[in-house]
């Protein structure tokens, strides 16, 4: 077969220009990685690991300046956690660690039985981190941290000196802090998750192209807004007041629902920012980054009045309830953004998956 040199030429021309967006695509994967999913595993393991001497006093002490501690130390690493739980594929999905790690929601109240059945009956077994790790999922993670330390009973300074119940705190701390430590080890890992991840190629299991790695990580996005807007927001927040549901939202009894919508929100930001994904979509599509990154901020500014109050109050405050109404809106505008927009600027398909969490 003849090839011209013109014929020749352009097909260099063609082959040198895939190969350049490949290896953008490819740097936006290593970009992501570095500049935030590893930072903010380093981050969730040193706060996870801050919680467990904060209840190691707390169970010597029994006071009420060591319950302070414990709390706050919880709510930071909650927070942590909340930042990074958008990201749902890698080492996180291994041994079943997203569930373990926090189940919710629990609509039927399961979790919360197993937990008060076994501060009632005294189970020993829960007041280890290694038998614990291989019991109920709802039983040993954030949410069942946090009943112990917020949910009923739990004001009493005699529910803490050397109790049943502040060690199986502390077995849940050892637990979280344990997981969190072996994920950002893994991610770590010079062989681990992370290289395959960013070097795609034939040979490569999990991603065969550069398109295919690149869809895990807008659908990171994709996934991430749904499971803030459709599980965690709507979950509580009614059409109308008469729906809303306040005991159904996540960390209600710390005081940490709206913290926490913003920390998924602010995990989503740093990615987007880190990943510089906004630098693929050129020519008609430039706006992209600028628009979505104007409504990341806007869905925080939606929160800034409501952080760190009781839900139930902010629900009943009509002024502070339409703020989160407003938040909805803009997760919805973000979804859009990014499912639509984005995925389609990139020619990626994004799909959308149910996260119920039942």
């Amino acid at each position: 077969m003849h090839f011209s040199m013109k014929t020749l030429a352009t097909t260099l021309a063609i082959l040198g220009c895939s190969i350049v967006a490949a290896s953008a695509r490819n740097q936006t994967i290593a970009n992501a990685v570095d500049g935030f999913v590893r930072p903010a595993y380093r981050n969730l393991a040193t706060e996870t690991e801050r919680l467990v001497p904060t209840l190691d006093k707390l169970c010597k002490s029994g006071d009420a300046s060591a319950l302070e501690a414990a709390r706050a130390a919880f709510t930071n690493a909650a927070l942590a956690w909340s930042e990074v739980e958008i990201i749902r594929l890698g080492p996180v999905t291994e041994q079943n660690r997203l569930d373990r790690i926090l189940h919710w929601p629990d609509r039927k109240g399961i979790g919360l039985k197993q937990v008060q059945a076994a501060l009632a009956q005294k189970d020993l077994t829960a007041i280890d981190a290694e038998r614990l790790a291989q019991k109920s999922v709802a039983m040993q993670g954030f949410g069942a941290l946090e009943f112990l330390l917020f949910g009923t009973g739990s004001d009493d300074v005699a529910a803490w000196r050397e109790t049943f119940r502040c060690h199986y705190a502390q077995a849940v701390a050892d637990n979280i802090s344990s997981m969190s430590s072996d994920i950002s080890k893994e991610w770590d890992a010079p062989e681990g998750f992370a290289k395959t991840w960013e070097n795609p190629s034939p040979q490569n299991n999990l991603y065969r192209s550069d398109t295919e790695a690149l869809t895990d990580l807008i659908e990171i996005f994709v996934q991430g807004i749904e499971l803030v807007r459709d599980v965690r927001t709507n979950g509580f927040l009614g059409e109308k007041p008469e729906g809303d549901k306040a005991k159904q939202a996540i960390y209600w009894r710390s005081n940490g629902t709206a913290l926490s919508l913003g920390a998924n929100i602010e995990g989503l930001n740093k990615l987007f920012e880190a990943s510089r994904m906004a630098d693929l979509a050129t020519g008609d599509n430039a706006y992209l980054g600028n628009s979505i990154g104007f409504e990341f901020g806007n869905a925080q500014n939606a929160l800034a009045a409501v952080k760190g109050k009781p839900i139930d109050a902010v629900l009943r405050d009509p002024d502070q309830r339409q703020k989160l109404d407003y938040f909805r809106t803009v997760t919805s505008s973000l979804s859009e953004l990014f499912g639509t927009r984005l995925s389609g600027a990139l020619d990626l398909t994004a799909g959308f998956s149910s996260l119920d969490g039942d």
